[in-house]
This record gives C-alpha cells, structure tokens and sequence, in this order.
C-alpha cells in the first residue's frame, strides 16, 4: 500500500471530517470512494456517457464537468 499527504483547505478539511462522521468512517475511506467515484465518472465519459442524480425516473442534478 502507497501512502500519500496532500493539504487541503480548512473548509475541505470539515467536509472531509463531516462526511466521515456521518458515514462513521475515515477521512481516507472518503477519499477512496471519492477516487473510484471520479474513475468511474471519467470512464463513462469516454464512453459518451453522463453522471447524475436520478429520482423517480427524472434527472434532479447533472454533473458537468468530469
């Protein structure tokens, strides 16, 4: 396993620590899903395909942009 250190801002830092708190989990486990997330955003983008939010059958939020 590689070990990395990045900064952050103080604002990221509290969202790291909210959603870790709240899924009770790590900052790092965060951080991994975050990255498989973006994976698979990108990989559907080169397939011509989109990322959004769906409920009940309708787009509520589209990602642009990854």
């Amino acid at each position: 396993m590689v070990r990395l250190n990045l900064q952050v801002s103080d604002d990221l830092n509290r969202s790291l620590d909210r959603m870790a708190a709240e899924s009770e989990t790590t900052k790092a486990d965060i951080l991994r899903k975050a990255i498989i997330l973006y994976e698979h955003a990108r990989k559907g983008k080169a397939k011509g395909q989109e990322l959004a939010l769906v409920k009940q059958g309708k787009i509520e939020t589209e990602f642009v942009g990854l």
